[in-house]
């Protein structure tokens, strides 16, 4: 077995390469990464890899030999790459993930793609393409729970809150209709934190709970659910559908689902309890995307001066997807034999104190950098 995995840089793929080390799989594996040489992407997959707390001794294990350039915005360089021919299953996990306008976004994600998996097919035969994509997918105006299904997706732009999502709805749909590709999809729902490091290899998300607790504010009610998953068994749940030998299905929700998801109340006692302060359900407004423009005062007064276009931007993108009160059923991912995911609740103490001392500010900015 040989594994290709792009990502290895990101939050999420950076997850997957720890658990492929952790499963005495990194020898087996090549890193497709976007670098300037070689020696830069050998050293910033090793970077990536250290921020889950590896054995140096494991992550230096990882050699020049296990480097591919590939920058999925470049289609067509990478139609001329000289891939390997020895690769049986590939695990793509690397994407344009923005929730801006970026122009590249369909480029990268849906055109990039489509030619990396022409060019590994035409020298491998596979047994499996993993293609990770996001449960947002399925755009606004579902209803919870969400099923897995190839129907439960929107395909017209005006139903999806970002570009980002419309395209790797586009990119799952192209890879469907290309010949000989034995592709199973794989759609993690929010993605927070780690079970033991907290937000250490990454405060992404966090700090909207972390503001939302602070305004006593958000665009959920408080008996809504949110679908949260840490990192590292999001990472153990997608390793185990690349690698199993046969699935069910070929595409599946890697999300808390009904029984793992959690009430925002629930998520608030969880949280205040972690602080030492009291929850905040007594002085909690809801208020709509369109009313956030108000809080800016109460954010300053809060937090300081902060770069309030970036403050606004941030607050209707993720107040419009917490609204939505999704949850996404996973009930395919179970049947598999994938262990339950632990609940936010059961794993918020850790993200809140690595964060205790990070200003909210700065962790929202490694989503917006």
């Amino acid at each position: 077995m040989r594994l290709l995995l792009t990502g290895a840089t990101g939050f999420v793929g950076g997850a997957i390469a720890a658990e492929l080390a952790r499963r005495g799989l990194i020898d087996r594996t090549v890193f497709a990464v976007r670098a300037d040489s070689p020696a830069h992407g050998l050293q910033r997959v090793r970077a990536s890899l250290e921020r889950f707390a590896l054995p140096p001794d494991l992550i230096d294990r990882i050699g020049i030999d296990a480097i591919l350039q590939v920058n999925l915005g470049d289609g067509e360089g990478i139609e001329r790459l000289q891939i390997p021919d020895d690769f049986s299953h590939v695990i793509h996990c690397a994407a344009l993930a923005t929730f801006s306008n970026n122009p590249a976004i369909w480029a990268s994600n849906v055109e990039g793609t489509l030619a990396l998996a022409r060019s590994v097919l035409r020298r491998n035969r596979l047994e499996r393409w993993l293609q990770v994509g996001t449960a947002m997918s399925c755009g606004a105006g579902r209803a919870p729970p969400v099923a897995e299904s190839w129907d439960d997706g929107a395909e017209d732009g005006e139903a999806h809150l970002v570009p980002y999502t419309r395209s790797k709805l586009a990119a799952e749909r192209a890879l469907r209709d290309l010949s000989g590709l034995p592709l199973v999809v794989a759609r993690p729902s929010i993605v927070v934190g780690h079970t033991t490091l907290g937000t250490l290899p990454s405060p992404s998300i966090f700090w909207v709970f972390r503001m939302a607790f602070a305004l006593e504010r958000f665009t959920c009610a408080p008996d809504d659910r949110i679908d949260v998953i840490p990192v590292d068994w999001c990472a153990q749940a997608l390793v185990s559908l690349a690698l199993k030998e046969s699935l069910a299905h070929d595409l599946y929700h890697v999300s808390a689902g009904s029984a793992a998801s959690n009430r925002f109340t629930d998520i608030d006692k969880a949280y205040a309890l972690a602080c030492g302060t009291e929850p905040i359900a007594a002085r909690y407004q809801r208020v709509g995307v369109t009313d956030l423009r108000s809080l800016v005062p109460l954010i300053e007064q809060k937090l300081g001066r902060v770069n309030r276009l970036l403050i606004l931007q941030a607050l209707a993108l993720y107040g419009g997807f917490a609204g939505l009160s999704y949850v996404f059923d996973n009930r395919r991912l179970l049947r598999e034999g994938i262990n339950p995911p632990p609940a936010f609740i059961d794993y918020i103490s850790s993200c809140v104190k690595s964060s205790q001392d990070i200003p909210i500010a700065k962790q929202m900015a490694f989503d917006f950098k």
